[in-house]
């Protein structure tokens, strides 16, 4: 399963995107939220999550997704259950993503130390000994990154290649009409 977290203030184009993309790929996704089920985003968009954060499987998880906007990004950083989430994917060699401003969640657990990262520009000095490199969206080992709101499709359709393969995404970016 993969929880696409939400919080007040989360940019919704980051995170309707990867849960829609991860859907049409046949991956079980689970929009989280984060102070509520009902949220309003970063433009005042109200999103309905499938799970309030207390209620979440954290022993089905293979993949966690942070969102950024702000102050969404801030909300996930201060969330126990996103530690407890992010913990288990360490433990168990799971998947982290986070875009835009999330990366700062990754940061601030020495998460992204000597991993090649992206994040939205000004947020650079959060990613704690990450290795910058400024591109749309960058992957590195078991952690895969966005620069903001204009990479929410290539960067889920990064998320499709990292759990389903090269093929379905390819496939999936191809019947969407994605054009790189």
């Amino acid at each position: 399963m993969v929880a696409v977290f939400f919080a007040q203030g989360t940019e919704e184009i980051e995170a309707l995107t990867q849960v829609d993309v991860l859907r049409r790929a046949g991956v079980e996704t689970c929009l989280v939220g984060v102070g509520g089920k009902v949220l309003a985003g970063a433009h005042d968009i109200v999103v309905q999550c499938d799970l309030e954060e207390g209620e979440l499987p954290l022993d089905r998880l293979e993949m966690v997704v942070l969102p950024g906007g702000l102050p969404g990004a801030y909300h996930l950083n201060d969330s126990p259950v996103v530690q407890k989430a992010l913990d288990r994917m360490v433990e168990t060699g799971g998947w982290m993503a986070a875009i835009c401003a999330a990366p700062l969640v990754l940061g601030r657990r020495g998460l992204t130390g000597g991993k090649r990262v992206t994040c939205y520009p000004g947020f650079e000095k959060e990613l704690a000994g990450g290795l910058y490199t400024g591109t749309a969206v960058e992957r590195d080992g078991r952690m895969i990154t966005g620069n903001g709101p204009g990479a929410a499709l290539p960067f889920a359709l990064e998320l499709v290649r990292a759990l389903k393969g090269d093929e379905t995404a390819e496939a999936l970016g191809g019947s969407m009409q994605w054009r790189r």
